[in-house]
């Protein structure tokens, strides 16, 4: 998933791509779960959507979370309706790849899976992840809640004190916005790594842990 030449900033709304009326077809079943990709959500389940690279192996990392109860790969922040990957991937959608991770708050808490998603790619590199160069691989948390806001926010700043406080230099360009809309993405990138045990990841960090419990809400 490695491109390059990509436009590094982000499409206006009259420059976008058309996109489509109907949505892309994708996967009727998770992959390792066995449950409707599209099914009902139990209650008391809540969802938290994080953009940090290559979907693929993003995707990996939150189905391996205890209270994780679903994941989905697809789109999101962008302006064009039921983009494809292609389009996505050619920088005029406006998009990012983003992990749509549902999961039972009893189990394991929001700012949990915030921990595990700073730790787990570089949120100081603005519109690329390592090799992987362009707009849809943007650190991105699209929330759900105001306190979803709230708690990212306050784990990020926490988090850029301990990266400086760590030598690492540059701030976190992680975008924090309310989210809009997920379009999900084709069969094939659902569970990917499943599917393709050997497949590429993409998937690093900055080798700095995250504070959790500075006053953060859970």
């Amino acid at each position: 998933m490695l491109f390059s030449k990509k436009p590094l900033t982000l499409p206006e709304a009259d420059s976008a791509l058309p996109g489509r009326a109907a949505a892309i077809p994708t996967a009727q079943t998770h992959y390792v779960f066995g449950r409707p990709l599209q099914g009902p959500v139990p209650d008391g389940h809540e969802t938290a959507i994080f953009g940090l690279g290559c979907f693929w192996g993003a995707e990996r990392k939150f189905w391996q979370q205890d209270g994780v109860w679903l994941t989905r790969v697809g789109y999101a922040g962008g302006i064009t309706p039921n983009p494809t990957y292609e389009e996505v991937c050619s920088g005029g959608t406006g998009h990012t790849e983003i992990v749509e991770v549902i999961f039972n708050p009893d189990v394991v808490s929001f700012a949990e899976l915030v921990k595990l998603f700073l730790e787990n790619h570089d949120p100081t590199q603005g519109m690329r992840q390592g090799n992987d160069i362009g707009t849809q691989y943007r650190s991105a948390i699209y929330t759900t809640s105001d306190a979803q806001a709230k708690t990212a926010r306050e784990m990020i700043t926490a988090y850029e004190k301990a990266l400086a406080q760590s030598g690492h230099r540059g701030p976190i360009t992680t975008e924090i916005a309310p989210l809009d809309k997920v379009y999900l993405a084709e069969d094939y990138h659902q569970q990917y790594l499943a599917k393709n045990p050997n497949g590429y990841c993409g998937i690093g960090g900055t080798g700095v842990s995250c504070p959790i419990g500075l006053g953060v809400p859970s």
